[in-house]
């Protein structure tokens, strides 16, 4: 994906982080009624939540973002080169061997357990007539 590829108003379009919400000052802080504190320290709490909770994320992904960024980078990298060189050369030889076994499986039933439930059968029909 490309810089251009990237969707700077719907930065989760997929509803990775839907759970945290929108973390509004109202979603943390309720007073309910016969407690309300005065109404200007009210708004400015209410201001000053919003303000800190921006202005740390800010500063966090400033500091953090790229390098965690870099890190999961190189997580995924790795887990798509074992599954490319290792994983899946390893699946297909465990469905080279199964395929064998499956042949040897059917090859011992033909050999050993049909001619007996041939010959059993052949017993039972007698008794049918």
């Amino acid at each position: 994906m490309s810089g251009s590829d990237i969707d700077l108003v719907n930065r989760d379009p997929n509803g990775l982080n839907n759970h945290l919400g929108t973390l509004h000052f109202n979603d943390v802080f309720g007073e309910p009624d016969g407690i309300h504190s005065i109404d200007c320290v009210w708004k400015i709490s209410a201001k000053c939540f919003d303000c800190w909770k921006l202005l740390c994320y800010n500063i966090l992904t400033i500091v953090y973002g790229i390098w965690i960024a870099a890190e999961w980078g190189c997580e995924f990298a790795i887990i798509a080169f074992y599954h490319i060189w290792i994983i899946s050369p390893c699946m297909k030889i465990f469905e080279i061997n199964c395929g064998l076994c499956q042949r040897i499986y059917a090859s011992v039933v033909n050999c050993c357990l049909v001619p007996c439930c041939e010959a059993c059968g052949s017993l039972f029909h007698a008794f049918k007539k």
